[in-house]
């Protein structure tokens, strides 16, 4: 048993010492002029291999005013350095509420990233704005 606890110990400590992590966040502007703008969809990424990174990032409060959370997944294109695909859903009827998107990571000072991108909703929703540009801010450590 301790040589299976210790071997767990081991493989664990080198995946987190070999990875890479990244903090993101995007500006809402739907928030009054607060530091609620940058910290209420922050979130925490962890970059799979080089093209893939997925995380959990603080979704919108639901109906009865409890906190949501929504997984995401990135993949980095090869062709332009900096250009991802993202997909965002909620932890909660996820299928249904999934987002797709283009952006682009400009490397602004050392880890710090500036990302605008382009989200839109997948569910079919006949006369609304499926879609939302939107700035985003990484740093990745």
């Amino acid at each position: 048993m301790k040589k299976l606890l210790l071997t767990a110990v081991v493989a664990l400590s080198t995946l987190v010492a070999s990875a890479q992590f990244m903090v993101v966040t995007t500006y809402d502007g739907d928030q009054e002029e607060t530091m609620d703008k940058i910290t209420t969809n922050m979130g925490l990424g962890y970059m799979v291999s080089d093209a893939i990174t997925v995380g959990l990032s603080k979704g919108a409060v639901n109906a009865d005013g409890d906190d949501t959370y929504d997984l995401w997944a990135r993949y980095n294109l090869s062709m332009m350095d900096g250009a991802y695909v993202g997909l965002q859903m909620p932890t909660e009827d996820g299928s249904d509420n999934m987002k797709v998107g283009l952006g682009f990571a400009l490397n602004v000072w050392n880890g710090l990233y500036v990302e605008p991108n382009y989200m839109m909703d997948v569910s079919e929703t006949e006369g609304e704005d499926r879609g939302a540009f939107n700035f985003g801010l990484s740093y990745r450590f």
